[in-house]
């Protein structure tokens, strides 16, 4: 016993140094069953240059070791076959021939469960929030020793507030009553930043939760629990560029792991000149290759270590929690030909994955070229199903607070998804009113709910995976510049908040009338064949009013909605829509449950839409 104890404490010794050895192995660990064998391994220690490994594990083979410009790193390829079985390894580091130490490395069985990475589809309905400015539910994570950042000021936009993922799961029925099938979380990775460190966009640590809002495993609970109350998840992540304060920017791999300049230069965040057959290559350079802000460093994706190094850190995200998909930030930032191997890579591991690429561009063309089918001037398909579509949140102002002109007020609406051809599907398309980057919707109609509900309708009838933005249910209100209110907090995720608008009892009349009439269509959506995947068929609009239906293949399941988007009311004759109504006998409203006869005209108040069922 004496000696199985002795010999249990050496290990555990070995085991301890060989830890201390090396502060960063990356992936943390690894799946069987992958259809792309190869794996790459990121190793992190002081003065480890000229080191060797060793293995020996059945199905594992140990193809090669990479010195690089650091002596302190090196990167390991591995191939690992469809024979190989879950269970964890010794890999043995070698110098002059002599074993230093080893490292255990593990290997974990594939999850197969039906309810993990199901994919976001037109059926769905997201919510966006920000985990720090959602709700607290555990004040034990709000200040992390050790983090650059140790202040914690609600009144303050630029500080961390406190929210966490436990917050999120506290509030799961919340979004169920609202009508919601799918979370988006700013992201959740680490941001060890000194300042603003609470919206996620500088990652510095590509493994690891940031700990104020919680753990990989509470991370993983999230998701599985979200599942299990019928919700999806989608994760939000960055390609393009990292935090200052990432380790591995800290200490370089080698120099070009990012993007380098003779003196500091910023992108010029101009999208044109990536597709401008006309571009200056010094243009494109900047666009692709500049940073996005001093704090946030450009990472250069030709470097074939960086690329694996975010393939793999994405896999291995979705493998480990079952998400059901991704939130690419900063699409056009990054270099095509990475991008469009990285979709064609996760593509391949998990074929119901959604992808939608932001792409906050200027025209339908510009978010049409970045989507997958169109290879024009570039010999490449991008392999991205989607993207948040900027162009008909545009439009949706323009419709809501526009004047009618040849190209005006609804017109632009009609105009905008006419050009819906030059994508594959537009249905893949995520659909927005705002976001934690923009001036809330309830602000930019100027308060008034009537265009308040008019633009909730045409989001949550539209063709497009729809995105409501976290209180927007509730009229949150504010303007992105210059004081960033629209990253408010939601009253009544914190401990001692006055009131909790979560629940019916806590809103005002006006924000229950919101509230509630999101809630009828959403649900109303949810049982609705035509609104989740039915065709959309549109008529040029005319004397002001823009109808359009969404009917099912077959025609059994039709919707109507009509749109008065001027300050008087008025009355549309339907003889021109009897191909979509030939076989209606009554129309029926979708929110007061009213019952139409199908005569020769509907009457429409001003400001309004109308969202009618056809029976």
């Amino acid at each position: 016993m004496k000696k199985l104890c002795v010999i249990f404490l050496v290990l555990l010794s070995a085991n301890t140094w060989a830890q201390s050895k090396l502060d960063h192995v990356d992936p943390l660990f690894w799946f069987t069953g992958m259809k792309n064998p190869k794996l790459q391994l990121l190793v992190h220690g002081k003065n480890i240059k000229g080191y060797t490994a060793k293995l020996d594990y059945p199905g594992v083979k140990l193809v090669e070791v990479h010195q690089v410009e650091n002596p302190n790193y090196l990167f390991i390829d591995l191939e690992i076959s469809a024979a190989a079985k879950a269970g964890k390894f010794p890999i043995s580091f070698m110098e002059n021939g002599k074993k230093k130490f080893d490292y255990s490395y593990e290997l974990k069985n594939r999850d197969a469960s039906p309810s993990r990475i199901q994919g976001v589809t037109n059926k769905d309905l997201i919510y966006l929030l920000m985990p720090d400015r959602f709700a607290n539910g555990d004040p034990s994570n709000d200040k992390v020793k050790g983090l650059a950042e140790q202040t914690l000021n609600r009144d303050s936009m630029y500080y961390r507030h406190g929210g966490d993922i436990q917050g999120v799961m506290n509030h799961l029925d919340y979004f169920k009553d609202l009508g919601v099938t799918t979370l988006w979380m700013t992201p959740e990775v680490e941001n060890d930043m000194p300042k603003a460190s609470y919206h996620g966009y500088a990652v510095t640590d590509h493994y690891q939760i940031d700990p104020r809002y919680g753990t990989n495993a509470l991370f993983k609970a999230y998701v599985e629990k979200a599942h299990a109350n019928g919700l999806k998840i989608i994760k939000d992540i960055v390609h393009n560029h990292i935090g200052t304060g990432h380790w591995i920017f800290k200490d370089l791999p080698m120099k070009d792991w990012v993007n380098q300049w003779p003196v500091y230069t910023q992108s010029s965040y101009r999208d044109e000149p990536v597709m401008d057959p006309h571009a200056a290559e010094g243009d494109r350079k900047k666009m692709l290759d500049g940073w996005f802000v001093p704090t946030m460093p450009d990472l250069n994706e030709r470097n074939p270590y960086v690329q694996n190094y975010l393939t793999q850190n994405h896999i291995w995200w979705i493998e480990y929690a079952g998400i059901d998909g991704l939130r690419l930030d900063t699409y056009p930032y990054n270099e095509p030909a990475y991008m469009a191997d990285w979709a064609t890579k996760l593509k391949a591991e998990f074929p119901h994955l959604s992808i939608f690429g932001e792409t906050l561009v200027n025209s339908v063309a510009s978010q049409a070229y970045f989507t997958q089918g169109n290879t024009v001037s570039r010999g490449l398909d991008t392999q991205l199903p989607g993207v948040t579509d900027n162009m008909l949140k545009n439009t949706f102002y323009e419709a809501l607070n526009g004047k009618s002109g040849w190209t005006d007020g609804i017109f632009r609406l009609y105009t905008v998804l006419s050009q819906d051809f030059l994508y594959q599907d537009a249905n893949r398309n995520a659909i927005f009113l705002d976001n934690h980057d923009m001036s809330r919707f309830y602000s930019l109609i100027k308060e008034d709910i009537n265009k308040y509900k008019s633009g909730i309708a045409l989001l949550l009838t539209m063709r497009g995976v729809p995105q409501l933005y976290y209180g927007t249910e509730i009229l949150m209100k504010n303007f992105s510049d210059p004081d960033g209110l629209v990253r408010s907090d939601f009253p009544g995720g914190w401990a001692g908040d006055k009131m909790s608008k979560f629940t019916a009892a806590g809103r005002t009349p006006q924000e229950n009338e919101a509230f509630n009439y999101v809630s009828k269509l959403a649900h109303f959506r949810q049982q609705s064949p035509a609104l989740q995947s039915g065709k959309l068929i549109q008529y040029v609009p005319e004397d002001g009013i823009y109808v359009y239906f969404r009917t099912t293949d077959a025609g059994t399941k039709s919707v109507m909605v009509i749109l008065n988007a001027e300050d008087k009311a008025k009355t549309l004759k339907t003889a021109r829509f009897a191909g979509q109504m030939k076989n209606t006998t009554s129309l029926s409203n979708v929110i007061s449950g009213e019952k139409l006869k199908t005569n020769t005209e509907i009457a429409v108040p001003a400001q309004t839409t109308l969202v009618l069922e056809l029976n």
